[in-house]
């Protein structure tokens, strides 16, 4: 299937660009800070599904998915949006004439993306650009893990504890309350000083975090960083194997209390991993993902790297800037 032809400049395109400009645009300069053309390339034949009308480019729809993200719209609102504001127009690579996808556009984007899993290729390139431009500092990695409860009802205690509805959620155990909570776990590895996301790893909320934590080992920071819940012994042994400063809290035992000294120790290393906490918030609170909105693994964590690929954009917009 060919892909539309977009972005060729009409003459009301050329007076909107030589239009003076009394403010910063922010999305003009997240658009240059990095390569997009290499984001197309992993993109490749994902709107290219035979015969018919041609596609949007998948770059451009990419780029659509990201603007949901930032702005916190759904599909109907995004081909609202999409439509009537110039700087979203720009971002995406659409001039005034071009048009715009509808929102049932948006949903099947979004959901060949996440059928063939390739949000976390994405991932892989921005850190591979972010790795190019030495924007990581690797003094070290905070990890973490926070449930994040599922869009289906929580199952009653009567019921089976699998929904019919969303079949990969689980019950799973919050950390700081121990209040069971039904969802999906994320885990994220996060860059010491920049807050910037490395990893993203998603799992239903019932998988330990220790089951995780090599995943979001890095291999190349100086340090790690983590609360009592990854203080196991395989994880301390690997640290060590690799030369990585262990920075894991450690947990107190009824045979065997924390001294008072190993309580302090806990108190700085927990000063020096709460960042890690202000990004979830963030994820939460200002990318919507207090709630899952999907019905299973693969949508939820499509839906969770994107959240996460554009919060490590405004993140870069935010250190680069004078």
């Amino acid at each position: 299937m060919a892909e539309k032809k977009i972005g060729q400049l009409s003459f009301a395109d050329g007076v909107l660009r030589r239009r003076p400009s009394i403010r910063r645009d922010p999305l003009k300069e997240i658009s240059e800070l990095i390569e997009w053309s290499a984001f197309g390339i992993v993109l490749k034949d994902l709107c290219d599904r035979g015969r018919g009308e041609p596609s949007y480019p998948a770059l451009m729809m990419f780029k659509v998915l990201l603007l949901q993200r930032w702005y916190g719209l759904s599909d109907p609102a995004m081909e609202e949006a999409l439509y009537d504001r110039l700087s979203f127009r720009s971002f995406a690579g659409l001039s005034l004439e071009d048009d715009t996808p509808d929102h049932s556009t948006i949903w099947r984007f979004r959901e060949r993306l996440s059928q063939e899993g390739r949000t976390d290729a994405l991932m892989a390139e921005l850190a591979r650009q972010l790795e190019g431009r030495g924007v990581y500092l690797k003094q070290g990695t905070l990890i973490d893990a926070s449930i994040v409860e599922s869009a289906a009802r929580r199952p009653r205690m009567k019921e089976s504890k699998i929904s019919p509805t969303d079949p990969d959620a689980r019950f799973g155990v919050n950390n700081e309350r121990r209040r069971y909570k039904f969802g999906y776990k994320v885990h994220i590895a996060v860059d010491q000083g920049t807050q910037l996301v490395r990893t993203v790893v998603t799992t239903p909320a019932n998988i330990q975090e220790i089951d995780v934590a090599e995943q979001l080992i890095q291999g190349d920071e100086a340090a790690l960083y983590a609360d009592r819940g990854y203080d196991a012994k395989r994880l301390h042994d690997r640290l060590s194997t690799l030369g990585i400063a262990d920075g894991v809290m450690r947990r107190g035992k009824k045979a065997r209390p924390l001294t008072d000294e190993q309580k302090a120790h806990n108190n700085r290393l927990s000063l020096r991993r709460r960042p890690v906490e202000a990004v979830f918030g963030t994820l939460k609170r200002s990318y919507r993902m207090g709630r899952m909105r999907a019905f299973n693994m693969a949508r939820n964590h499509t839906a969770m790297v994107l959240a996460c690929f554009a919060f490590n954009l405004r993140r870069l917009h935010v250190l680069t800037s004078p």
